[in-house]
């Protein structure tokens, strides 16, 4: 395949507001999933603990929400073509249950996460993720320079 023929077409309407959903799903409402991704989406790479597929994600986004109630995803930049989307987004919240075994600290944050994302049919059937949880630590002063 050519690099020209790699980036042929848009990303549909349809292909958009599945990833979209996706990451409403995280403001509380897990079910979304269901309009968002498809029942055997891979979810690369798993969470510690985490089963494949989309109802193992369900379980996640309620133990993100009891840890972060007032979570909000912004998406910055979607760009994409024809089944295929990058996402550059960031989690906004504060942290009000214990998540990473770190205990609640009240402190906000922000975290970027930059995703890949594969669209059949108007749902995700693949996902690529990564976030600042390294990031995440240090701003809630779990780790970071000077520490004993």
């Amino acid at each position: 395949m050519t690099q020209q023929a790699a980036t042929q077409g848009t990303l549909s309407e349809q292909d958009r507001k599945a990833i979209e959903t996706l990451y409403s799903a995280f403001s509380n409402n897990p079910d979304a999933l269901d309009n968002a991704v498809a029942e055997d989406w891979q979810d690369i790479p798993l969470a510690p603990g985490q089963d494949p597929g989309r109802e193992a994600m369900k379980p996640m986004i309620r133990a993100f929400n009891a840890a972060f109630p007032d979570a909000r995803i912004t998406i910055h930049e979607l760009i994409g073509v024809a089944g295929k989307a990058a996402v550059r987004a960031e989690i906004t919240g504060t942290h009000k249950g214990e998540w990473f075994g770190v205990k609640p600290t009240g402190k906000a944050f922000v975290l970027p996460i930059h995703e890949f994302h594969h669209v059949e049919n108007g749902r995700i059937t693949k996902t690529w993720h990564m976030e600042d949880w390294f990031g995440w630590l240090h701003q809630m002063g779990a780790i970071g320079a000077g520490q004993e």
